[in-house]
C-alpha cells in the first residue's frame, strides 16, 4: 500500500488555510492511485484508491467549517460515493483472497474444494459487477470533474 504524504502544519497557520492544504494533498493521493484502478488481477490498486479516498473524506469532513456549505456537500457528496463504489468492489478482493488462502493451507475434500470454488466464481461474478458500477465514477472526465470540484472547494475556504 502506497504511503499518505505527511501534511505540516504551522501553529500560526490560520485554520483553514491548514483545510485547504490537506484537502490538495489527500485529492492529489486520489487521482493519483486512479491508474489501472479497474484492473481486476491487481487488487491493491483499487485498495490503495479506497484508502486514498477515505482519507480525503476524513479530512474534508474534520475541515467542513473552513469551506463554503453548498460547495462543500457536492464535493463531499461526490467523495462518498466514489469511496462506496471503491468500498464494493474492494470486498469481494478480500473475500477471494481469504477464500484462496484458505483453500492452499488446509486440505479439504473434494466437496469442500468445489463448494469453496464456487464461493470465489461467485465472488468473481460480484467483483465485476462492481467493477462496472465504479467505471463511470473513475472514468477521465468524471475524475477531472471532481479534481475541478474540489480545487474550487480549496480556493474558496474560509479566511
Amino acid at each position: 500500500m502506497a504511503r499518505a504524504r505527511q501534511v505540516e502544519f504551522d501553529c500560526e497557520e490560520p485554520f483553514a488555510r491548514a483545510g485547504a492544504r490537506t484537502i490538495e494533498v489527500r485529492a492529489a493521493e486520489v487521482f493519483e492511485h486512479s491508474r489501472g484502478v479497474l484492473d481486476i488481477d491487481d487488487p491493491e490498486r483499487v485498495h490503495d484508491m479506497r484508502v486514498a479516498t477515505r482519507r480525503l473524506r476524513a479530512a474534508m469532513e474534520v475541515f467542513e467549517p473552513c469551506f463554503p456549505r453548498k460547495r462543500f456537500r457536492k464535493a463531499l457528496r461526490e467523495v462518498k460515493a466514489l469511496a462506496d463504489a471503491l468500498g464494493a468492489r474492494r470486498d469481494p478482493d478480500v473475500e477471494i483472497e481469504f477464500l484462496e488462502q484458505l483453500a492452499t493451507e488446509a486440505e479439504p475434500d473434494p466437496d469442500d474444494r468445489e463448494a469453496v470454488a464456487r464461493l470465489i466464481a461467485g465472488l468473481r461474478e460480484e467483483q465485476v459487477r462492481a467493477n462496472e458500477a465504479l467505471a463511470p465514477l473513475v472514468a477521465e472526465e468524471r475524475l477531472a470533474k471532481l479534481r475541478r470540484r474540489l480545487s474550487k472547494l480549496v480556493r474558496k475556504a474560509v479566511a
